[in-house]
């Protein structure tokens, strides 16, 4: 079975730091393309960030750039989110997702397979 299962939300003060994890069972990991998008309270969801399938290039968001830095763990399957610098407007649940393309799709929904997400509170 494929899963994709996000952790390390929590609350945070602004200014704060927080590792967001995402773990993925139940596909080859080398074969997809990773990234993490967001979706705050009333606003639609977006991407944040992406790790590239195969020379493991990356892209941000230019709200989270030079704040966020994504890795990958292909030996344990892996995909983290650093998060420094937090802002209140970084509130948001976090999603992971996964693609077996060279590179993730601007479009969620577009994704082959998706976490339920984890809660990241930023207070002022």
């Amino acid at each position: 079975e494929v899963q994709l299962v996000e952790s390390g939300g929590g609350l945070v003060q602004a200014g704060g730091s927080l590792r967001l994890s995402c773990a993925a069972t139940g596909f080859t990991f080398d074969d997809y393309a990773i990234g993490w998008f967001r979706q705050a309270p009333g606003k639609e969801r977006e991407g944040v960030s992406c790790i590239s399938r195969s020379d493991k290039s990356t892209d941000y968001a230019d709200s989270v750039k030079g704040r966020f830095t994504i890795s990958s763990d292909n030996a344990k399957n892996t995909v983290n989110l650093q998060m420094n610098s937090l802002k209140p407007e970084d509130t948001a649940v976090y999603y992971c997702a996964a693609i077996k393309y060279y590179y993730c799709s601007d479009n969620y929904y577009a994704m082959d397979y998706r976490g339920k997400g984890t809660l990241v509170t930023v207070s002022s």
